[in-house]
């Protein structure tokens, strides 16, 4: 898990430009400055740097850690079939 707070922080740097301190597990993604838009085109990043799929059925990602726990539930996933 630490792995992926340090992988998810490091795409919001790069891609988003968002201070990492502001990077904390609480902060919300709409108090980071993401729209709905943003959040698509983030997920697709998500999806590709952690090669996983996210389920074509909503999913509430409201917080950085909304992220980390759903990331690290795609992977268990998907390595449980694997």
């Amino acid at each position: 898990m630490a792995d992926t707070l340090e992988r998810v922080k490091a795409l919001f740097i790069e891609k988003l430009e968002i201070k990492a301190e502001a990077l904390t597990p609480e902060a919300t993604l709409e108090s980071l400055g993401l729209d709905s838009l943003d959040k698509i085109e983030f997920v697709f990043t998500l999806e590709d740097e952690f090669k996983i799929s996210f389920p074509e059925r909503k999913i509430e990602l409201n917080t950085v850690q909304d992220v980390i726990n759903i990331i690290d539930k795609l992977i268990a996933e998907k390595q449980a079939k694997a």
